[in-house]
């Protein structure tokens, strides 16, 4: 491809005309980069060989990162996809403008909330992504901020002006956890030298998991390889700031969808060309670069690479270039309902430590997930811990969590050692714990408030969400925050402040007593009475939470009650009483026969629906 030229005769005749016009590209081509960036789906940094990966093997990877910058403190915001690509698109945390649930397309101010690729077009720039949007946002169409968005020609850059520069999005989803679906019986790859995450049994059929996806992800460095090759062919190489890094880890279980290690820190490699060299992160090409970078900079520092305006709402941090930031201390990540499991965790971590808040901490992990269960892996671990043959180690995905979890991922990637009450960390746990409440009340953090409560609240007020958590009135951050540390504590002499507040005129204070009165498990026997009110409160969610207390302290016949009138009437929050159905356990097993009796959905959007998985596995 020919750029920036002129008729041939005309620069003959005009010498003049040729140095102006060469040193015109020149200042344009450092003023205005090309800019392509390569996305992977899924695959974390232990599936990278040039971070030490050993299971598949990335020679275009490794490559790049000789010819550029590898980033070895780089992580995702959100774990999964469509909540982390929301994260992308507007440069904010999902959690501050309720984009944050998986696949849920909240309503945003799109009048003042920018997304990135208009910046760019303002700024002379084409843009392309003929791949995969997905930005979990409501009121606008997920192609539309794009100059080209699919069609036969798979790399976008092609499709620009004659001297226009570009920034172009090349998505590949031969890594995606589908490729880890289906049969084990056709690998290559030697399922015994798989190096297996500590808290997978070793079992053969999740070897040959590992040596499926393993393949699957040198398919994926291929594609990378693929694209260089046509940016080569095409004679702009040496113009362009090529970008990699995979859309958030993965893909084994416990790994995407989750906020350890395995499932947020992303490979991410930078390669500059050498006429652009003022825009080097200070070290030499081919070394590493220890800066903390998180997902929500990147939007921020690709406007800032291109010159184009950077509105007041970009919440990251320029990590590279001549417009570069300060490196921030830490990084935020969240995770709250991934496809019908029901979840809300905050991370702060720097690069080595991480403080994990489980805010629903009765739940499991590795509550039964169905497309999550479509990889052989995954159930077979679950069999295998069924049967009681797992340790410590393996089994804790399985079982309830500890409120608080403090991990050291130097000497713990696989984040399975809680160091919560280590007495030599609870200095850096002490202030990883500040900084996120600061965070939280930065960002107006949109989750203290279940995740159709919020909605309701919303809608009732006629506002976006994004507009109803910066209402104090409508959304009282401050106070939800301490009532959901008093929740989290466990401690039973706040026993008499839970019952108090379940009779609190705002629903989403009953809602943290209720969830306090739950971890009290035992404890909460005193407040009976006050369950037993609750049960007709006008929030679906603290009715249902009453109900499963009340049956855990011997009152079945309350609880299931209630929970049947949920279940089988409907409720306003139907996700979360088929989740604590699931989570009550045995006494609820008659609920679901007769919910599965009366015509109830056995198919949910990804796949078997909770009632039916827990038919399917208790044999009702």
């Amino acid at each position: 491809m020919q750029r920036y030229t002129l008729p041939r005769l005309a620069l003959l005749r005009c010498p003049l005309i040729l140095i102006i016009c060469l040193l015109g590209t020149f200042t344009l081509a450092q003023d205005k980069p090309n800019i392509l960036w390569i996305t992977s789906e899924d695959n974390g940094i232990s599936w990278v060989s040039c971070y030490g990966g050993t299971n598949a093997d990335t020679p275009a990877i490794d490559q790049l990162a000789k010819e550029g910058f590898r980033y070895t403190n780089c992580f995702d915001n959100a774990a999964v996809c469509a909540p982390t690509r929301s994260v992308w698109i507007t440069g904010m945390y999902g959690i501050s403008n309720g984009t944050q649930p998986m696949r849920s397309r909240n309503l945003i101010p799109h009048d003042k909330i920018k997304y990135y690729p208009d910046l760019l077009n303002a700024a002379g720039y084409h843009t392309s992504n003929p791949g995969k949007t997905d930005y979990n946002i409501g009121g606008r169409e997920d192609k539309d901020p794009w100059d080209y968005k699919g069609g036969k020609e798979p790399y976008g850059w092609r499709m620009c002006e004659p001297g226009q520069p570009f920034f172009a999005v090349f998505n590949i989803t031969d890594s995606h956890e589908s490729r880890a679906h289906g049969s084990l019986e056709e690998i290559r790859k030697d399922p015994a030298i798989m190096k297996l995450f500590s808290y997978h049994p070793d079992l053969p059929v999740i070897r040959k998991n590992y040596a499926k996806y393993a393949e699957a992800v040198e398919n994926m460095d291929r594609k990378v390889q693929e694209a260089i090759d046509a940016l080569k062919a095409d004679g702009l190489y040496e113009d362009t700031i090529i970008i990699y890094n995979s859309d958030h880890g993965g893909v084994m279980a416990r790994s995407k969808r989750f906020l350890y290690s395995s499932g947020v820190h992303c490979p991410l490699v930078v390669r500059i060309p050498e006429k652009m060299k003022h825009l080097y992160p200070g070290n030499e090409p081919g070394t590493t670069v220890d800066r903390l970078v998180s997902f929500v900079d990147m939007p921020k520092t690709w406007l800032s690479l291109a010159g184009a305006e950077i509105p007041d709402t970009f919440q990251g941090t320029v990590f590279l270039g001549n417009g570069i930031e300060p490196e921030p201390k830490y990084h935020l990540g969240f995770r709250e309902r991934a496809d019908e499991r029901l979840d809300y965790v905050r991370l702060m971590r720097t690069g080595r430590y991480s403080y994990h808040k489980n805010y629903y901490p009765f739940a499991p992990a590795g509550h039964h997930l169905a497309y999550l269960w479509k990889a052989q892996l995954t159930p077979a671990w679950e069999q295998h811990h069924r049967e009681g043959k797992t340790n410590e180690i393996t089994g804790q995905f399985f079982e309830p969590r500890a409120s608080e979890e403090f991990f050291d991922n130097e000497s713990d990637f696989d984040n399975v050692y809680n160091l919560i009450n280590a007495p030599e960390h609870q200095a850096m746990i002490a202030e990883l714990k500040v900084a996120l409440r600061q965070k939280q009340l930065e960002l107006r953090d949109s989750g203290l408030l279940p995740e159709k409560m919020r909605e309701r609240r919303a809608v009732e007020n006629n506002l976006t969400i994004y507009k109803m958590v910066r209402d104090e009135r409508l959304y009282p951050l401050e106070s939800y925050l301490d009532a959901a540390d008093r929740a989290l504590a466990r401690d039973k002499a706040n026993l008499a402040t839970f019952k108090k507040w379940m009779s609190h005129e705002d629903e989403g204070i009953r809602w943290w007593a209720v969830v306090g009165l739950r971890l009290l498990d035992k404890n909460a026997r005193s407040a009976t009475a006050v369950l037993k009110k609750a049960l007709k409160d006008e929030s679906h969610e603290v009715r249902v939470m009453a109900a499963w207390i009340l049956i855990d302290l011997g009152r079945s016949d309350l609880g299931l009650a209630t929970l049947e009138t949920l279940l089988i009437n409907g409720s306003e929050n139907e996700p979360m009483v088929h989740n604590v159905i699931d989570w009550v356990g045995e006494p609820a097993f008659p609920l679901v026969k007769k919910y599965l009796d009366n015509g109830g959905s056995r198919e949910g959007r990804y796949g078997i629906s909770i009632m039916a998985r827990i038919a399917q596995v208790e044999g009702l």
